[in-house]
């Protein structure tokens, strides 16, 4: 578990009940900045939850390359649990974030008995989509690699 997931299990272990604990995840989600205006499209939004839930991703420029991820919803429940993935996904490589065991950290964490089963279907939802990018990102960056390696062997210029 990273510095970020168990500074949130603490935080949850902190607070004595779970209705503390969504007032938490509320705040959480009160915090996140607003998408920029485009992002709010059908492109980024998320299917399967029952909420609006909108999802970019952005490579940051850093060695290794990592990702940040940003959302936004129309429910402030559903805003939180996003503020909680991307204190989970975010800041991450592309392959840590599919090699990122969900199931463990939503058990560590309690999550998964105390919100409902649409919310839970959307946050998995939520997962899912967060994956698929990272397995897209992890696609292209060996497209990439592959083709700076034959262009090199060939004389060319990447």
């Amino acid at each position: 578990m990273d510095a970020k997931t168990q500074e949130l299990k603490d935080t949850f272990e902190i607070l004595p009940d779970w209705e503390e604990r969504y007032g938490f995840i509320i705040d959480l989600g009160k915090k996140l900045e607003p998408l920029p205006e485009g992002a709010y499209s059908e492109e980024h939004k998320v299917r399967g939850c029952m909420s609006q839930v909108w999802l970019i991703a952005e490579n940051a420029d850093a060695e290794p390359p990592v990702m940040i991820f940003k959302g936004d919803s129309d429910a402030h429940i559903v805003s939180g649990l996003i503020a909680i993935l991307l204190m989970i996904f975010s800041g991450k490589t592309a392959q840590e974030i599919v090699d990122t065991d969900i199931h463990a950290i939503f058990s560590d964490l309690e999550l998964e008995q105390h919100i409902t089963m649409n919310r839970r279907n959307g946050l998995y939802s939520m997962v899912e989509t967060i994956q698929r990018l990272a397995a897209a990102r992890l696609a292209t960056g060996l497209s990439n690699k592959v083709i700076r390696q034959i262009t090199t062997r060939h004389g060319q210029k990447p």
